[in-house]
């Protein structure tokens, strides 16, 4: 396992969010709480509970997975991402 603070658009590294690099695919953390994992040839899986927790959480949320709040909420509903206790 590899973990990374995610970076600014500077390149300055963001203090309390991290991407975790692992054998079955890469998750994304804000503070102490996985918020989205993204296994390897898999469907994304999104913390039932979390996944919408923050504004902070949203925006590096969205980056993490390339999209927009909106998007994410439109895979939800058609089932390209699953809500799952990543907890």
């Amino acid at each position: 396992m590899r973990v990374e603070n995610m970076e600014s658009s500077s390149g300055n590294a963001i203090t309390n969010q991290f991407i975790i690099y692992g054998d079955d695919g890469t998750y994304f953390q804000s503070y102490n709480t996985i918020i989205a994992f993204w296994p390897f040839g898999g469907k994304v899986q999104l913390d039932a509970d979390r996944w919408d927790y923050s504004v902070t959480t949203g925006k590096y949320r969205n980056i993490f997975l390339g999209e927009d709040k909106r998007a994410t909420e439109k895979k939800i509903k058609s089932g390209e991402y699953t809500l799952v206790n990543l907890n």
